[in-house]
């Protein structure tokens, strides 16, 4: 079902890096919500009228609440998709993640209004009917809603979506939902048991969780996340796939957006290669990390010095003081600046945010190794973190 849907409304449907394809996506995901929902919301409540079961009617309007943030994720993709202009020179592709957002707060605002009601029914109870029509129709939306997650998730997943994977996360709350509100029928039905306000307090309870979590992984990137490591590791060995660059470092990945990515870096290349030749092959890595990537791509370019006896084995050294420290950490950046009474050892030292020691810890154990092994030899060290 999900691929005949594709292939109706989808034109060009594989070339998922054209803006206005990943739109379409968007805007059919939206309307497959606001109709799927808009049905069984008119199905439940009808069940729950003719039960008096408050755990049904809460299920309706929960498809209500789905509706609504269906429609949200609509106008999302749609401003989303807006290109940039002069006061947003980066684009509107973050307008997804504030929809995506919006229907997390939307679920957990529907949680907290049917655990009132539940709570209610529990002080309060009324009498429910059974009715074998109203048993149909919530195994009907378990499985339209099972459907939909399917749905929901593999269309997130190719365009790379948190407000489609959000909803894919919801519907899957739902189905457990509806499931529980379908069992404390069955166990009215056979036990005459009424745990109608209970199973009302269980479903107000997976839809608070579902928007809890998809509230999460929308905060995530408006926050600034940082990038995936398989990522980053990908950028790095595409510049260092180039024998004119001898390190990398300082990558920096900016997110605007689903599609809209700037990336910056550092490339070291020796200090003694014709300046012009150095610049050439610098445009040619951004251009390539421009079409692998989809992004915009900034390289500095670091000379360093690479033919000096001295130099290396200062270096060297270095890196073992440092790795003994840990072998998570690591340096760049490194030139040696000779003076009268001493030469200073200037490097960049980077310590992952996972580090445990204490980076006033490191420093100071360096600097003293150092010293130990050359006592003309100072440190200049300046730290920084990354999140890889």
């Amino acid at each position: 079902m999900t691929e005949l849907l594709i292939s109706a409304f989808i034109k060009n449907k594989d070339d998922l890096k054209n803006h206005k394809v990943r739109q379409a996506y968007g805007t059919m995901g939206g309307a497959v919500g606001i109709f799927c929902n808009i049905f069984l919301f008119a199905g439940k409540l009808t069940a729950g009228i003719l039960t008096g079961a408050i755990s049904i009617t809460a299920d309706a309007f929960n498809n209500l609440s789905d509706a609504a943030s269906s429609i949200i994720t609509l106008v999302g993709f749609r401003m989303a998709g807006r290109p940039a202009d002069k006061n947003h020179p980066f684009g509107h592709g973050r307008i997804e993640y504030i929809s995506g957002l919006l229907v997390s707060l939307a679920i957990l605002l529907m949680g907290f209004e049917l655990l009132k009601s539940s709570a209610d029914k529990i002080f309060r109870p009324e009498d429910i009917v059974f009715r074998p029509v109203s048993i149909g129709i919530l195994i009907v939306s378990i499985l339209v809603k099972f459907w939909m997650s399917a749905f929901n998730k593999k269309v997130g997943n190719l365009i790379d979506s948190e407000a489609m994977k959000a909803t894919a996360t919801d519907s899957l709350s739902d189905c457990i939902a509806t499931t529980a509100v379908l069992g404390g029928m069955l166990i009215f039905k056979f036990a005459g048991i009424n745990v109608d306000g209970y199973v009302g307090i269980l479903v107000a309870g997976f839809v608070m969780w579902a928007g809890f979590g998809a509230a999460k992984d929308t905060l995530s990137p408006l926050l600034g996340t940082a990038p995936d490591v398989e990522l980053v590791e990908d950028i790095q060995n595409e510049v260092l796939d180039n024998e004119l660059i001898v390190g990398v470092h300082d990558i920096i990945v900016h997110d605007y957006g689903p599609g809209r990515r700037m990336i910056s870096l550092h490339a070291e290349v020796p200090y003694n290669v014709d300046i012009l030749e150095a610049h050439d092959v610098i445009d040619n890595i951004e251009y390539h990390l421009m079409h692998k990537f989809n992004c915009d791509a900034t390289i500095h370019m670091d000379p360093v010095v690479t033919d000096d006896e001295e130099t290396n084995e200062a270096r060297m050294m270095v890196e073992k003081i440092v790795k003994e420290c840990g072998p998570e950490l690591s340096i760049h950046d490194f030139r040696m600046v000779e003076g009268k009474t001493h030469n200073n050892l200037i490097f960049d030292l980077v310590v992952p945010y996972e580090c445990d020691q204490e980076v006033g810890d490191i420093t100071t154990y360096i600097r003293k190794e150092i010293r130990r092994h050359r006592e003309n030899y100072f440190a200049v060290i300046k730290v920084d973190r990354s999140y890889i």
